[in-house]
């Protein structure tokens, strides 16, 4: 079956559609600080964009009664969804903002391995940040699912007309080298779905594609996690907050 755009797909992953809730509170001295405006958030686009990505590729490549399909598709989903709420949740809870974020860059990393996994199970290589297919990719800061097809497009166009006569293409020049060993397991942990993906290299173009949206997004994640730990050091959460306020209220 072959991966297409599906403007389902497109759609966030969060329940909340109304532009105007992503922020709430007055002001930043208020009791409850203005939240909730994840959707600016470039971690969230990037997220939503790899849950995107995920489906479609999961729908595509592997087969969709496996446990593989929806533990992929799910820690897509849970990436977006817990910094959606985190973000949330920080008005009256710093902790559990905190805490959800660290976990959307759990399931992330989790979504990684699998890719990973899908590209080392099948020897399909899993290319190097320079290589000329991925800087490509990354040249177009792709935002959408459409997007990353149309990228995929020009990368299977291209190789058909860099094939050489002997029907080698430049890209086979990355796989590793067979080793010529048996697999250390008999059952993959993910499930290979024979005659499903429309092709080989189109498989491995959108697993390189997702594995390098990953890395920006843990990347960030971290980043975020880290600016959050030492926010709730320094300032505290809700708990400190509402002190302050009952203080500032009995010395006037």
């Amino acid at each position: 079956m072959p991966i297409v755009n599906n403007p389902a797909h497109d759609q966030p992953p969060d329940r909340d559609t109304n532009p105007s809730a992503e922020t709430t509170g007055p002001d930043s001295e208020s009791l409850i600080p203005q939240h909730g405006g994840y959707r600016n958030l470039k971690s969230f686009q990037v997220a939503r964009l790899i849950y995107d990505v995920t489906v479609a590729f999961c729908d595509a490549c592997i087969d969709r009664r496996s446990r593989t399909h929806d533990q992929m598709v799910q820690a897509a989903r849970s990436g977006a969804q817990n910094i959606a709420e985190g973000s949330r949740a920080s008005g009256t809870s710093r902790k559990m903002e905190l805490k959800l974020t660290n976990v959307a860059r759990a399931s992330l990393e989790e979504l990684r391995l699998d890719y990973e996994d899908y590209l080392r199970q099948r020897e399909l290589a899993q290319w190097p940040p320079d290589h000329p297919a991925l800087m490509r990719f990354k040249a177009l800061r792709c935002a959408t699912l459409k997007a990353v097809l149309a990228w995929r497009d020009a990368e299977l166009q291209l190789r058909d007309k860099n094939t050489d006569v002997h029907g080698q293409d430049s890209t086979d020049r990355h796989r590793p080298p067979r080793t010529g060993g048996k697999a250390t397991s008999s059952q993959p942990s993910v499930p290979v779905s024979a005659g499903r993906c429309e092709s080989v290299f189109s498989a491995q173009l959108m697993a390189n594609a997702a594995l390098s949206l990953l890395n920006v997004a843990c990347y960030l994640l971290s980043r975020q996690v880290e600016a959050q730990a030492a926010a709730f050091e320094q300032e505290g959460g809700f708990t400190e907050r509402l002190y302050n306020h009952r203080r500032a209220g009995r010395s006037l």
